[in-house]
């Protein structure tokens, strides 16, 4: 954990903050810091700052506050993923938010099983949990936004095309394509990832339908997650 996050809940009163939970444990077992002990802390999708330990009594630690520090930039890519087998998921979600992504769009594709989508990860707060543990690793703030998408087809042809309309949209395909480069999107972007081994032919012939194109990580077929954090990697901020 390289940062604390905070929730508006925290606050006791002016800048001074009550934490009792997994946070505390995080305190006193694995930092083992002790009254007047400064750390790195933040609110959530708000500002950074220090966060300087006042007192710490059985169950809980008080700390007074001080934010002044803007988040790090968000990343220039969104993505739209075809939605991974649930073990794989959590990762994903970790991986985006540490990442910085600002926008994380779960979709549904023809080689997607349709039980995927029953996953107890996909409830809310599983998902902000995920994401949260991203957040703590990167020393970051803001939570990406996740919006789950059930159906192929409805996504591709009404929602993607506003979602694209003011940054260059790419379909991520394993194949011969030109192989996806910093230089060959906009620095901004909306990138498409779809299942392991790719989407259906007709599925790239839909989106590439509203405007998209398509490049390649090369020939070989990769897990979901390595596609992800190849494609994320390819614009670090």
């Amino acid at each position: 954990m390289n940062i604390l996050l905070l929730t508006e809940n925290d606050w006791l009163h002016g800048d001074e903050v009550r934490l009792t939970d997994h946070r505390f444990q995080h305190i006193q077992r694995v930092l083992g810091a002790e009254v007047g002990t400064s750390l790195k802390v933040g609110l959530v999708d708000g500002n950074m700052g220090t966060g300087t330990i006042t007192a710490i009594d059985t169950g809980e630690v008080l700390m007074q506050v001080a934010l002044s520090e803007s988040p790090p930039p968000r990343h220039p890519y969104d993505i739209a993923l075809a939605l991974p087998r649930p073990k794989m998921l959590r990762r994903v979600l970790r991986t985006v938010a540490e990442f910085g992504v600002g926008t994380l769009h779960l979709i549904h594709s023809w080689r997607v099983e349709k039980s995927y989508w029953q996953s107890p990860l996909l409830q809310t707060g599983n998902i902000q949990r995920a994401l949260q543990a991203g957040l703590e690793r990167s020393g970051d703030t803001r939570m990406p936004k996740v919006h789950q998408h059930r159906r192929f087809r409805p996504f591709i042809e009404d929602i993607l095309p506003a979602l694209i309309s003011d940054r260059a949209g790419v379909i991520v395909h394993p194949g011969s394509e030109p192989v996806l480069a910093a230089d060959q999107t906009d620095h901004k972007a909306l990138i498409l990832i779809g299942p392991e081994g790719g989407f259906i032919p007709f599925e790239v012939e839909l989106a590439c339908q509203q405007g998209v194109s398509v490049r390649s990580l090369g020939r070989r077929i990769l897990s979901v997650d390595t596609a992800l954090n190849t494609v994320l990697g390819r614009q670090l901020i």
